[in-house]
């Protein structure tokens, strides 16, 4: 049998000459990016950036809960992150008598700091290549099943096997699909404490329409403690706990930025997909975005047409319209991007550059020449319950009836499974989501959005994937506008103070009711349905697709030996990097690289949820007190646009200048920008950043906490 090829990075991916691009492993920076780093201004070294045996940067860097990004800033474990990362935590220490979300908060003394239990951030402690030990007995002739079996036993003795000290954990991560795996020593700290954070009006500023879109006025951060035992090891909550101190704490540049400025993003980016088949690109944004697309275009106009029509709507509504508008938003962007850069023909240029490298490697060719046609006949095979999946999944999205009947049968499924005590010792939590979730529910709008969206259900899923419930139900009403109708009125889940009130007084009958109700019903048929004869279905696919995927990205390393093809994300630590500059939209329009607060005034509209603002932010405007915070052309920065390669997971993360210096906080992408997931362009993807400046003069001018500002290194 043939030994499966194990190789090391630096010798099989070479520099080539392009500038910035991909998110890449700290401990590789200093074989595969620092002569380029350096050469688009960068002046610290690559173990500055990471070293295991003193302070370096990734020593102040956070995976913060576990689905954001922080920094250290200061000696004594203060944090940096996004607003919408705290936004949680915020909300959680926020009650009428006093709403953190919509007055800000800044803590006094370290006493006023608040616990805030279940948050925790993570530190990583080293990483290292486990390749060989994880791939351990595994060879080309290895089946699916017993590599899967193989890799766990291998992972499970080398997690045996690995000294930690006190406090540490090992995560051990594939990458490039399976061909390589590091592990990522971590220590974790539960005793997170808020500290401070701007009102909502500025922290969440433009709200949804805004979002993903340049120019941008959001200050987006918030503030946190990391909390010891005494001994300055990792402690659950207790007051005798004092705050961290850090191996490593970013300095902050009062310099700014300006155009052409290196830039570089640390943190924990969530999931890419650069190496999709032509065949997969084009699946995903020529096909399964457009139907997303298309159904929330109905539901946004349902939702917008009622918040115009009525106040009440319009304050009950904002949010779930935010919340819908934000993904469709994206799937725009990905689509769109991916068409101005004429993305799809450059990777089937790609793809026949390897066919022609193949075939100078007569050797390889039983191994590799079959690949991209199989990869291409599964994505064709799959595209039916792709399309199946994408519709069904936009109705549990975006028709509250749906959402609710999903998760009350996963409640119903653990009373069957563990009894009805189980249940009642649940119903508190349930009854809590419940309240909250009919407070701001409108059943006409939600059969409006409803009759908007099941005629396209019905009328492009294939017969095979709808059951014979739903197509029944249609029949038996008369029509499908009659059935809607018919689900809406009659099913408790459009009732919610009756479903409550059942729930309090009499949880089994309310069980009982439940299992019969119409609505629930429906929607439970549909998705059991769904579930076996699409969503099964999609995943052998994907099953079968991995190993060819995985064969596919190993030959991408191997017939490109002069390229350096940087691994997906996959919610470890990367460093991204590129420059400070604006761009060009697709329309033709020139941005300048960078806002500042004449641009938030201008959008300023008292009392409206997306752009109001404090009246004091308003005054210091009007007096153009911005300290010493301002620009040399005396405005006051906001936001600034960089070209570095960033995705979900990257909010909150430092944006560094060529020192190593804190300048600003990444916490979006522009709109066309989101195709970065699937294909990085550097001339037209841009991330967007708070710039540091505007953060500081908010803590210290708006918030009166400049106690907080002291206590950081700041550096002009």
């Amino acid at each position: 049998m043939r030994k499966l090829l194990l190789f090391s990075l630096t010798f099989c991916l070479p520099l080539l000459l392009s500038a910035g691009g991909g998110m890449w492993l700290p401990l590789l920076l200093e074989n595969l990016n620092e002569e380029e780093m350096k050469g688009m201004g960068m002046k610290i070294s690559a173990d500055d950036i990471y070293h295991i045996n003193k302070g370096s940067l990734k020593d102040a860097i956070v995976h913060f809960g576990g689905f954001c990004t922080g920094e250290v800033i200061s000696n004594q474990g203060l944090v940096l992150t996004n607003h919408h990362c705290g936004f949680s935590a915020i909300q959680s220490h926020s009650s009428l008598e006093d709403n953190l979300l919509e007055n800000g908060f800044y803590a006094k003394t370290k006493g006023e700091e608040k616990a805030t239990p279940g948050l925790f951030v993570t530190f990583i402690e080293r990483i290292e290549d486990v390749t060989n030990s994880v791939l351990d007995g595994i060879d080309e002739d290895t089946s699916e099943k017993e590599r899967a079996a193989l890799v766990a036993e291998n992972i499970a003795a080398l997690k045996a096997r690995y000294r930690l000290k006190d406090h540490e954990d090992l995560l051990v991560k594939p990458f490039y699909d399976g061909n390589q795996y590091f592990a990522f020593v971590t220590k974790t700290y539960n005793d997170v404490r808020l500290v401070g954070a701007p009102p909502s009006s500025i922290g969440k500023y433009g709200a949804d329409t805004d979002n993903w879109e340049w120019p941008r006025h959001t200050g987006d951060f918030s503030l946190f403690r990391i909390y010891t035992a005494p001994d300055g090891s990792p402690a659950d909550y207790d007051a005798d706990n004092i705050p961290m101190v850090p191996k490593k704490h970013l300095e902050i540049s009062l310099g700014g930025v300006k155009p052409g400025d290196f830039s570089m993003i640390f943190g924990f980016p969530g999931r890419t997909d650069q190496y999709l088949s032509a065949a997969a690109m084009q699946q995903r944004t020529a096909i399964i975005n457009p139907i997303r697309i298309g159904m929330r275009d109905r539901s946004l106009a349902v939702i917008d047409s009622a918040m115009r029509a009525d106040q009440q709507i319009k304050i009950d509504y904002a949010s779930k319209q935010a919340r819908i508008a934000n993904a469709w938003k994206k799937w725009r962007g990905e689509s769109e991007g991916v068409a101005a850069v004429d993305a799809i023909a450059k990777r089937k240029a790609m793809e026949r550059d390897f066919l022609t490298r193949l075939r100078a490697k007569p050797g390889e060719q039983e191994r590799y020449a079959p690949l991209l046609p199989e990869i291409d006949a599964l994505v064709e095979q799959q595209e039916a319950v792709a399309s199946s999946n994408a519709y069904a999944a936009e109705l549990n999205y975006n028709i509250d009836l749906f959402r609710i009947a999903n998760i009350l049968r996963r409640q119903v499924k653990i009373a069957e499974s563990n009894g009805l005590e189980e249940f009642k010792r649940r119903l508190p939590g349930i009854i809590n989501y419940l309240e909250s979730f009919y407070a701001g529910y409108n059943a006409e709008v939600d059969k409006r959005v409803a009759k908007a969206l099941l005629p396209v259900y019905y009328a492009n899923v294939p017969e095979e994937h709808l059951s014979f419930y739903v197509q029944d139900q249609v029949e038996f009403a008369g029509s499908l506008d009659r059935m809607i109708t018919d689900l809406f009125e009659r099913s408790y889940l459009t009732k919610g103070e009756r479903l409550l009130r059942l729930l309090r007084n009499d949880p089994e009958n309310a069980l009982n009711l439940l299992r019969g109700d119409m609505g629930y019903v429906y929607v439970a048929q549909l998705n059991t349905h769904n579930e076996r004869e699409v969503i099964d279905i999609y995943n052998e696919y994907q099953q079968r697709a991995a190993p060819l995927q995985r064969q596919y990205m190993k030959g991408l390393l191997l017939f490109f030996p002069e390229k350096r093809l940087y691994p997906d994300a996959n919610s470890t630590m990367r460093v991204s990097y590129g420059k400070v500059e604006g761009f060009t939209g697709l329309d033709g329009k020139k941005f300048d690289h960078i806002t500042d607060l004449d641009g938030v005034i201008a959008k300023y509209q008292p009392g409206d949820y997306e752009f109001d603002l404090p009246l004091k932010l308003v005054k210091l405007h009007q007096d153009k007190d911005y300290g010493r915070y301002a620009m040399k052309n005396g405005k006051l920065p906001v936001c600034f646009l960089g070209s570095n390669h960033t995705t979900g997971g990257n909010s909150g993360s430092p944006a560094l200048n060529g020192q190593g210096q804190l300048v600003g906080l990444n916490f979006d992408r522009t709109w066309q920008s989101t195709m970065s997931d699937v294909n990085y362009d550097p001339t037209i993807c841009r991330n967007i950043m708070v710039d540091i400046r505007y953060v500081l003069f908010l803590i210290d001018k708006l918030g009166g906490a400049p106690h907080l500002v002291e206590e950081m290194t700041l550096v002009k």
